[in-house]
């Protein structure tokens, strides 16, 4: 990888770590649905342009069904789940749950798909699941109410399965379609899903101008312009370097919290979060080892 790509690659990792510090700016002062929908209208307002070619309206109309379903599962539930658990939790807390994705994404494959995995690998999903449970049964400890944060925690869980299952569904029926005409249209997509409910649930008392600020951050720089970055780096330096930004994101989401909400680091979220990038590391085959088998002789010499 260039060093120019290097530098891309901590851009894209600074800008959806910086997601969770916008959720978690906003999300009070717009609310779940209004944050959720906000931003996936921004982003498709950004992605629109993108679209006006002829191939990608034509790859839109020819599949806009699946298009729709990714953009749910992908974007739309995964933007509401994320932004009710940031009512909750520290910014730096949920940007840790984001990285078990690789996890699940193996999971479900060697579960439902069939697909094999070695011995390093399933050690790497049983790895990351013991951190998850870590932050999990520490819940207490973090001072925001054990049931609470822990359905805010269930809630981050649940966007990363969303991730998952959404990475198998675009293999399947959309490997087909450009990735610019999928990742538009699906933003067009979870804009169109959520507009009715962000109209319905739009807050009371007019968010602050901070507010405005973190939901405009949210919508234009951490995720239509990380997407423009993500393929860009995917063209330039290839799939595996570039998915090393799931490594990045915990990273940032921890710093920005530290450095503008003043979060604290908690040894039990230390924890959690190494354990969590270890299973990852070795699921995604990062980091490698071998399992060595000591044979005893079948007959000795006497």
């Amino acid at each position: 990888m260039k060093r120019s790509d290097v530098g891309v690659l901590l851009l894209l990792g600074a800008l959806w770590g910086a997601s969770f510090l916008f959720m978690r700016m906003g999300a009070d002062a717009f609310g779940t649905m209004a944050l959720a929908g906000m931003r996936a209208i921004g982003a498709a307002l950004c992605f629109l342009p993108l679209l006006a070619s002829r191939q990608h309206m034509a790859e839109l109309r020819a599949h806009w069904r699946p298009i729709a379903l990714f953009g749910l599962t992908n974007s739309a539930l995964p933007y509401v789940l994320f932004s009710f658990a940031a009512k909750i939790l520290p910014a730096g807390l949920s940007s840790i749950f984001d990285a078990i994705t690789p996890l699940l994404v193996a999971a479900s494959g060697w579960l439902w798909l069939g697909e094999k995995l070695d011995a390093p690998r399933i050690w790497g999903l049983l790895i990351g699941l013991a951190g998850v449970l870590w932050l999990v049964g520490d819940t207490a400890g973090f001072g925001h109410g054990g049931a609470t944060a822990g359905w805010a925690m269930a809630a981050c869980v649940g966007a990363t399965v969303c991730y998952a299952f959404s990475v198998h569904y675009s293999h399947r029926y959309l490997r087909h379609v450009s990735v610019m005409t999928s990742t538009a249209g699906s933003q067009v997509a979870a804009a169109l899903l959520l507009t009715p409910s962000t109209i319905w649930l739009w807050p009371a008392t007019t968010p602050g101008l901070q507010a405005w600020f973190a939901m405009a951050g949210l919508a234009v720089a951490c995720t239509a312009l990380a997407y423009l970055l993500f393929f860009r780096l995917i063209a330039r330096a290839g799939t595996a370097p570039t998915m090393t930004v799931l490594y990045l994101i915990p990273a940032f989401g921890v710093l920005w919290g530290w450095l503008f909400l003043d979060e604290a680091f908690t040894a039990a979220m230390a924890v959690g979060c190494a354990v969590i990038l270890l299973g990852t590391a070795l699921t995604t085959g990062l980091i490698r080892f071998r399992l060595a088998a000591v044979a005893k002789p079948a007959t000795e010499e006497t």
